[in-house]
């Protein structure tokens, strides 16, 4: 997702002429090349994996299968991500980036050639998991890298563009995928989705060649007088009690608390959607095609129709960008979060109940707009309520609770939908659960606790 916009922020032209400030300073585009060329890869890698699961008419896998797959990409973002800063502040960070992507590209060819042969047993699942959870390491080197290229006073526009043109690459590497395998210049089977995968190595090979032409050693720290000492393990051990106190600190703060409650619990109920929806496009309204005309071509009609659920979904996070910030000066936080996750709810049964291809494209834009709206407000008030000593550790517990609830949800799916995706009670109870959910926040957030209390005094 794109990098929080703060909510007590409007956009105006002076945020403008700070990106264009941003924008001109050469270290600062040379890492954002490195950055845009990665993502891109990623979206191309990731395409080939998720055709090869949900459109390869040689192997239906089972809702089980894809709900294991996004396991395997999402996972390694959360389990290893407090984790990988002990080795970044050990290591040259410019050979960091450049190494992680090199390994990457060398990593890829293989996960592509048995994605080619159809041998995706547990070698494909290790390469997979082994390019996936590299991309950690890599964006964590990218965040810890940018002081040494931006003004300190400049560092959120400049991670909040970062982030921004990043995510927006990667949809571009998915729905330039898509479109090649809806264009059918490559076939909707093993080969084709091992050749798309496989141009995932171009890209990281591009950008990690370009970490070690742009920057000369140390440019990107940490200096030496900077790199952590402290043997290894102990740093690790360090870490792993660092997120224990963070969770106890977030106890105390009951607002952030809540709110990270309110979070994780939608994207449990996101994760049964995202299944639902890509079940009914790979299986529901690719079947009459099938039946038409040839099986590999309502394969393909499949996966173009998915670009544009790609497509969507980074419109109306791109819009809930605009508004969010207009949103809570309005009315204010809680209104607005109770109002569009009881929203999500009749959107869902009004746009997904009947079925239909183009109705869902409208649902996965309204959803995608209440989702993005609530990663603002979330990390907005985790940096404001939190301390900043806590904040990271924080962000981590936030993050591991935000992919491992979407996971849960992507199994909850796999187990109780049918093998198409179409279940109109399921439907019923997930926007009942969203309502229901929308009501419990509106009501514990009704009057704040003492401590809450004393901290808005």
């Amino acid at each position: 997702m794109p990098h929080p916009v703060m909510p007590n922020t409007v956009p105006t032209p002076k945020v403008a002429a700070t990106s264009r400030a941003i924008l001109a300073g050469a270290p600062f585009r040379r890492l954002l090349g490195v950055r845009l060329t990665s993502q891109i890869a990623d979206g191309w890698f990731q395409a080939g994996l998720a055709g090869s699961l949900l459109f390869n008419p040689d192997r239906q896998s089972s809702p089980v299968a894809i709900a294991a797959g996004f396991a395997i990409l999402l996972l390694p973002y959360s389990l290893l991500g407090p984790y990988v800063g002990v080795l970044l502040d050990r290591w040259d960070r410019r050979a960091s980036l450049s190494n992680a992507n090199l390994a990457r590209a060398a990593m890829v060819l293989p996960a592509a050639a048995l994605l080619w042969s159809g041998a995706q047993g547990l070698a494909f699942a290790v390469c997979a998991l082994i390019v996936i959870a590299i991309n950690r390491f890599f964006l964590a080197g990218l965040s810890a890298s940018l002081p040494h290229v931006v003004e300190e006073r400049k560092l959120v526009p400049a991670n909040a563009l970062a982030s921004t043109l990043g995510t927006i690459c990667y949809s571009i590497g998915l729905f330039t995928a898509a479109s090649v395998v809806a264009l059918q210049v490559v076939g909707t089977d093993r080969h084709g989705y091992g050749a798309i995968a496989a141009t995932a190595a171009l890209g990281y090979l591009v950008s990690g060649l370009l970490a070690r032409r742009f920057f000369r050693r140390d440019e990107l720290g940490p200096l030496a007088h900077e790199r952590a000492t402290t043997k290894l393990g102990e740093a690790v051990v360090q870490v792993f009690r660092g997120m224990i106190s963070g969770a106890r600190h977030l106890r105390q703060r009951s607002k952030a608390l809540r709110i990270m409650v309110l979070q994780s619990s939608y994207r449990f109920l996101y994760g049964v959607l995202t299944l639902a929806v890509l079940l009914l496009y790979s299986r529901y309204f690719g079947h009459a095609a099938e039946r038409v005309a040839a099986q590999q071509a309502g394969a393909a009609q499949s996966m173009g129709q998915l670009g544009l659920v790609v497509l969507s979904g980074a419109a109306g996070a791109a819009l809930a960008a605009v508004i969010t910030p207009l949103a809570v000066r309005w009315w204010d936080a809680r209104r607005w979060l109770s109002g569009v996750v009881a929203a999500v709810g009749v959107v869902v049964l009004v746009f997904g109940l009947p079925f239909v291809a183009p109705l869902l494209l409208v649902a996965v834009f309204l959803v995608n707009v209440a989702s993005q709206s609530m990663k603002i407000i979330v990390d907005a008030t985790i940096q404001r309520e939190c301390l900043d000593e806590y904040r990271g550790r924080i962000f981590s517990v936030n993050d591991t609770a935000f992919n491992l609830c979407f996971v849960t949800g992507l199994f909850t799916a796999a187990l109780t939908l049918p093998p198409n995706g179409k279940s109109a009670p399921g439907l019923i109870i997930t926007a009942t659960a969203f309502v229901l959910l929308a009501a419990w926040y509106w009501f514990a957030t009704a009057r704040p606790t003492a401590p809450d209390a004393v901290r808005q005094a």
